[in-house]
């Protein structure tokens, strides 16, 4: 193996989720690598923003606003894809919401039919879109950023951590299946991470502290420090790699 292996060049990669966060810096880490990013979130000002600035710098994105909770969108975003490009060669289903922060035996129906229908049923489809024209090609990538609460779940983050955890045997069913076409699906399960999303368990003292007490690296992480995983499960340095959890976590799970 060298470090060519780890290149990205002439890939077409959807990153969803991609406006802000791990989505963003992700997107930014693989074009950078040479592949062409197509951003996918609910705000296309967002991600013009976003694409704009990684052309500035000499890479390629297109940004397509999509909300994963609305099947329509995400396919009017591959048939836009098909159209653009002809292929695809890296999915990241990065994009969730976790709208209620409480005990999950208070937690609506509301709640939790909002949480599937963005975590787990839009990531579902999603995958079964990529996965339709990667069979096709005979080769792709399907990266699932799932969460260190999908394999232990956090309190008061039950509802969430329940669609994490379908998340990770959603990438352990595409990896089995796909695999003989020669499409690979993992997950990376990031910990605790500073983004907008994950705000108010960094702000909240006696949260915070009580989380950071059992992380052996003692902090939490940036979204830059899941890219290095991402960029790795894309290319074809991780060949031989398919249906595995990349735990990223400081080593709380330890």
């Amino acid at each position: 193996m060298s470090i060519a292996d780890f290149s990205l060049t002439d890939k077409i990669a959807i990153i969803t989720g991609a406006s802000r966060g791990i989505g963003e810096a992700i997107a930014r880490g693989m074009a950078e690598q040479g592949a062409t990013v197509v951003l996918a979130s609910r705000k296309q000002e967002a991600l013009d923003a976003v694409a704009a600035s990684i052309t500035a710098g000499g890479g390629k994105a297109l940004a397509v606003a999509c909300h994963m909770g609305k099947p329509d969108q995400i396919q009017a975003l591959f048939e836009r894809v098909k159209s653009e490009y002809g292929r695809l060669d890296v999915l990241v289903n990065n994009a969730a919401t976790n709208p209620y922060f409480g005990p999950a035996v208070e937690a609506s129906e509301s709640v939790f039919d909002k949480t599937f229908e963005v975590n787990v049923k839009g990531c579902f489809l999603m995958s079964q879109h990529a996965a339709r024209m990667m069979v096709a090609q005979g080769a792709g990538s399907i990266i699932n950023i799932a969460s260190m609460v999908g394999v232990s779940p956090a309190p008061m983050q039950g509802v969430y951590s329940m669609t994490k955890a379908a998340v990770i045997a959603m990438t352990k069913v595409f990896a089995k299946e796909l695999g003989g076409a020669g499409v690979r699906c993992n997950a990376i399960c990031p910990g605790l991470t500073e983004t907008k999303f994950a705000r108010v368990l960094i702000d909240t003292k006696e949260i915070y502290e009580t989380y950071i007490r059992d992380v052996p690296l003692g902090r939490h992480a940036q979204p830059s420090e899941m890219v290095g995983a991402a960029i790795y499960l894309a290319s074809d340095a991780s060949s031989y790699t398919t249906g595995s959890i990349l735990v990223c976590d400081g080593g709380r799970l330890v």
